[in-house]
């Protein structure tokens, strides 16, 4: 059993760990609570770069090593850090539970030492249409990363 943690925070109160777990060749599993969202959906993507000294923005893209479109979790072109929405409710917290083969912690495409963004707006899975759905989902800022 291969597990990693993410400890997200934001200069604007959003706050949170996300844990992630694979045993052995398996899906990994990610689980979490953030708090000090609005509620509704927010995008939720691994991103390619561990960087946050410049805050979220230095993180970089969404992870692709294969060089596919934005797309949703259960999507076979998408890119691997492409992980669709948390729920916050209305207390403004989100605890979830994802499975994903995409985001492996061992080889050559491990997430390991990548970051975890969390969006200010729905990821709209790159369906919606808009010029930013097949990069990035249109899902609006970066709001807390770790």
């Amino acid at each position: 059993m291969v597990k990693a943690v993410a400890v997200l925070s934001s200069t604007a109160g959003v706050s949170g760990a996300v844990y992630f777990t694979q045993e052995g060749d398996g899906p990994t599993t990610v689980t979490g609570c953030l708090s000090g969202l609005k509620p509704g959906l927010h995008g939720f993507h691994v991103h390619a770069l561990g960087d946050t000294t410049n805050g979220c923005m230095s993180t970089g893209p969404h992870f692709n090593p294969g060089g596919k479109e934005h797309g949703a979790p259960e999507d076979e072109n998408r890119h691997a850090g492409d992980l669709g929405n948390v729920t916050v409710g209305e207390d403004g917290t989100a605890n979830f539970s994802i499975v994903d083969k995409q985001i492996p912690l061992t080889g050559p495409h491990s997430i390991i030492g990548r970051a975890v963004v969390v969006h200010g707006d729905p990821d709209d899975l790159g369906k919606g249409g808009h010029e930013l759905s097949k990069s990035t989902g249109n899902a609006g800022g970066r709001v807390a990363c770790g």
